[in-house]
């Protein structure tokens, strides 16, 4: 089976061992992004994937790519731009503090494509299965668009669509959420989700736990 995985790799910037933001000296580098992670992780247990995405023409952005390539992952469909790479700063939690991600990827390369930019023909060729999630809609309504047309573009050559809904409630809101997100699972064959993405994302309501009302 060919797979192909569409998103936006972002930087990762982690603090070392259970340090806050505010207390770090030194911040380790590495690339994540989810579609990114599916796409490698897939990669590195044999699978053949493809990443369609835009990312920096600079040293960033082939850094990006040089990690996709070294998992197996065909990077060919992926554009270049003079738009920045996206980044997202982790901290560990630890005892009641939880674990904290703040984000920074306004004007990346992917927050200023157009829908445009993404030829479906040209990515879909050869590929059997379309993987994406509900951040990639979320980071501009030009994104939504390419997601739409990219899933149009499946079900008229037959190709199987699966969304991991991953619902990011710091890039947009519940209602911008519903309204992208049930518009696109008209032409999703597989959704993954868990209790909180279904109702953020959907609108479904999420099981409570008791049992006495019964499913």
């Amino acid at each position: 089976m060919n797979i192909l995985c569409f998103g936006e790799p972002l930087i990762r910037l982690a603090t070392t061992g259970y340090e806050r933001l505010e207390d770090a000296h030194i911040l380790e580098v590495t690339y994540g992004g989810g579609e990114t992670v599916v796409a490698a992780s897939l990669a590195s247990q044999g699978e053949n994937v493809a990443f369609a995405s835009k990312v920096s023409a600079n040293r960033l952005g082939t850094n990006s790519l040089m990690m996709l390539a070294r998992c197996g992952v065909d990077t060919s469909r992926v554009l270049r731009s003079n738009e920045r790479m996206g980044l997202y700063y982790s901290e560990r939690g630890r005892s009641i503090r939880p674990s904290i991600v703040t984000y920074d990827r306004s004007g990346t390369a992917m927050a200023m494509a157009s829908h445009t930019d993404f030829d479906w023909d040209r990515m879909l060729n050869g590929v059997d299965l379309l993987f994406f999630s509900g951040v990639t809609p979320a980071i501009s309504e030009e994104m939504y668009e390419a997601c739409k047309e990219g899933l149009y573009a499946c079900r008229g050559r037959g190709i199987h669509v699966v969304c991991d809904l991953n619902y990011r409630g710091k890039m947009w809101s519940t209602k911008d959420a519903q309204r992208v997100m049930r518009r696109l699972m008209a032409y999703v064959d597989v959704c993954i989700a868990n209790d909180e993405d279904f109702e953020s994302s959907l609108g479904i309501p999420a099981y409570d736990g008791d049992m006495s009302r019964g499913i």
